[in-house]
């Protein structure tokens, strides 16, 4: 009995052993044969079929070069790395900077110098702010308020890439990708007063709300509290009380005041 249950026992043991070192299925998935570039045209000489585990899904992964042939990479890959339809340009896409503009997106060129440009320190990828100072109306003092929010900077000058050294370049024309209400706000802001560039974290992408700032704040002055939309009722003071004093002479009457 003894050996019956250990051979039982053993049996059980090597087996589940197995089951857990058994290599699951793998799938052939197209795959890059070097690194390649943004804006790279994809060809069957730049692809390669590697091995995936069944098991693990990769969403977006395409199982046959010819799929793949002719498309425009949007993001740089290095060597191996799996094509994802998210690293591609719709099918039929322009090479250049076109291809990086996703449907429903325009690319806005902005004219800037040193100061607005962050010293150079734009890049393709980097995420701005962006402000305008301008007079609401004629007579009034200047104000400068936050109109665009979390801007990502599509190309500097020519560049659809960050220089791989981080060196700061200063160029005379940046592209921001935005949505069309964004661009229009963007237009009217430009020709309305100065247009600034605030350098922001790419992974911040909180929305917050900003007040406008006037001059007098820069004064050390406080700003004037914002209006409820609720009428205030104004009270009239009133003069001091008048006394009236009839007064009989016989038959005449008369009116006193005191």
């Amino acid at each position: 009995m003894a050996l019956v249950v250990s051979l039982a026992a053993t049996y059980l043991l090597y087996a589940r052993i197995k089951h857990q070192l058994a290599r699951p299925p793998a799938l052939r998935i197209v795959a890059s044969s070097r690194p390649l570039e943004a804006g790279t045209q994809l060809t069957a000489e730049q692809l390669v079929l590697v091995e995936w585990p069944s098991n693990l899904p990769l969403d977006g992964a395409i199982t046959k070069p010819e799929q793949v042939v002719g498309r425009i990479l949007l993001y740089p890959i290095p060597v191996k790395e799996p094509i994802r339809e998210s690293l591609l340009a719709g099918p039929g896409a322009a090479i250049g900077l076109t291809a990086k503009i996703p449907d429903g997106m325009r690319a806005v060129a902005v004219v800037t110098n040193e100061l607005n440009n962050v010293s150079g320190f734009l890049f393709p990828g980097s995420h701005v702010d962006v402000l305008v100072t301008f007079r609401a109306e004629a007579g009034t003092e200047p104000m400068t308020t936050t109109v665009l929010q979390n801007i990502e900077v599509l190309s500097t000058g020519e560049r659809l890439q960050p220089d791989p050294s981080g060196k700061p370049q200063n160029v005379k024309v940046v592209t921001l990708l935005m949505t069309p209400d964004d661009a229009q706000k963007l237009m009217l802001a430009s020709n309305q007063g100065t247009v600034q560039f605030v350098l922001r974290n790419a992974a911040d992408q909180e929305q917050a709300e900003h007040r406008p700032v006037v001059i007098r704040e820069l004064q050390g002055k406080a700003s004037p509290p914002a209006s409820t939309g609720k009428p205030r009722k104004v009270v009239t003071a009133s003069g001091p009380v008048a006394y009236e004093v009839e007064v009989f002479d016989g038959q005449k009457k008369s009116v006193a005041k005191f």
